[in-house]
């Protein structure tokens, strides 16, 4: 089929940009009349500066960064909306031999227990503190990134102040074991294959993940500029259906070894097709000779994991709100909430018979397992979806959440 349409998409090399890539790999983007040009780039910064400037059409974006576009916190004002999710989970946090080291003598297992383990470096930050010796050091990969609030949320709910009690950098995710090898940090949290990376290299241990912290959580999405999406609507369409298809043929376990490889190729990550197989599989290499499956380590289309769920802008928007990177107002609400666009979802795949939720928002965390729901189409499973902490997030009780965390903090 001869091409329609012209997409240029800036992608990181992240495995969660893997739908992306087998779009176009695969040959599914060609299929709907895509010529899909993909343009590797090497910050978080510079996916966000050539969305704004029209470098690209779209991009595979952290999952709080286009509410950051559209609420003034980028250097350029852009207008970024959301009409897919790229996944669910993925992320670790990682820390060196000698903080887990530390980790272990105040209770730490190598099981990823999100509480035992926090309440463990909470054990050892507060030790530290009271020798007189400097915070540790976290990297995340940008202040807008679901890694920077997922990290803030563990460790605040293990009795630790993250704006205090410890630094938090920003270093590009291909830098992170580099610089906890180095010495220049002490852990990270980050998306695969960079942990994994470390544990490889001996330099790092795996002390919990964000499937841990947050089951079935947003991660990666389709961030896409809303001029373009506008003046485009059959181009996005048609991604939108590309998009679909790849997923599905990524969550597919026969095409893990196929999968891996492909992302393996210098253009992609660059890193041992079998530095990829943890994420695929969900069997974490932990460091010192541990490994563990984690169930829903990592989902690319299983329990409506491409579904851009209005719900999960607005967590990302209450931590903005938590962690004083912006005010929270009712034109802020509205902002966050019309930045992820699930109608643009609907309506692409609807001719499809794809499976979809029967609402635009949920309940986060209440689903202790796995549940079958109403949907227009096919079945469709959701969760579990807790919060280690047991917390609840209801989007319709939004000012009460908010106020909630402000107290607690």
């Amino acid at each position: 089929m001869p091409s329609a349409h012209h997409i240029d998409a800036g992608f990181m090399p992240l495995f969660d940009s893997a739908v992306l890539v087998a779009a176009r790999e695969i040959g599914f983007a060609q299929r709907e009349g895509i010529e899909l040009v993909l343009h590797r780039e090497t910050s978080w910064a510079n996916i966000r500066d050539r969305i704004a400037i029209g470098h690209f059409h779209l991009s595979h974006m952290l999952g709080p960064m286009p509410l950051a576009c559209n609420l003034g916190l980028s250097p350029i004002p852009s207008d970024t909306i959301v009409p897919f999710s790229l996944g669910l989970g993925g992320n670790c946090v990682t820390v060196s031999n000698a903080i887990w080291k530390g980790m272990a003598a105040h209770g730490a297992e190598a099981d990823l227990d999100a509480e035992r383990n926090g309440a463990a470096l909470r054990d050892l930050i507060a030790e530290r503190k009271r020798s007189g010796l400097d915070p540790l050091r976290f990297a995340v990969v940008h202040p807008h990134s679901g890694h920077n609030y997922e990290l803030r949320y563990w460790l605040a709910a293990c009795g630790v102040d993250p704006s205090r009690d410890i630094d938090i950098v920003i270093v590009p995710p291909p830098f992170m074991p580099d610089a906890l090898a180095a010495g220049r940090i002490d852990g990270y949290c980050a998306g695969e294959p960079w942990n994994s990376a470390a544990v490889a290299a001996g330099s790092g241990r795996i002390a919990t993940v964000k499937a841990a912290i947050w089951r079935t959580s947003p991660e990666k999405v389709i961030g896409a500029r809303r001029a373009w999406a506008e003046a485009e609507p059959e181009a996005l369409s048609a991604l939108l259906r590309a998009l679909h298809h790849a997923a599905r043929w990524c969550q597919d376990p026969g095409n893990r070894s196929e999968l891996a490889a492909l992302m393996a190729q210098p253009a992609f990550l660059g890193r041992p097709a079998e530095l990829q197989m943890p994420i695929l599989t969900g069997r974490l290499d932990l460091g010192g000779g541990t490994s563990r499956l984690v169930e829903d380590f990592f989902l690319p289309f299983d329990k409506a994991a491409n579904f851009p769920w209005k719900s999960h802008a607005l967590w990302f928007y209450t931590q903005m709100v938590r962690w004083g990177q912006v005010e929270h107002s009712a034109a802020n609400v509205a902002i966050a909430r019309d930045c992820y666009r699930p109608d643009l979802y609907r309506s692409a795949l609807k001719p499809l018979g794809v499976a979809m939720p029967g609402a635009n928002a949920k309940v986060e965390g209440a689903l202790k397992m796995a549940t079958p729901v109403g949907s227009a189409g096919a079945s469709l499973v959701l969760g579990p979806d807790g919060f280690f902490d047991g917390g609840i997030f209801d989007p319709d009780q939004l000012d009460g959440y908010i106020a909630a965390q402000r107290t607690s903090d």
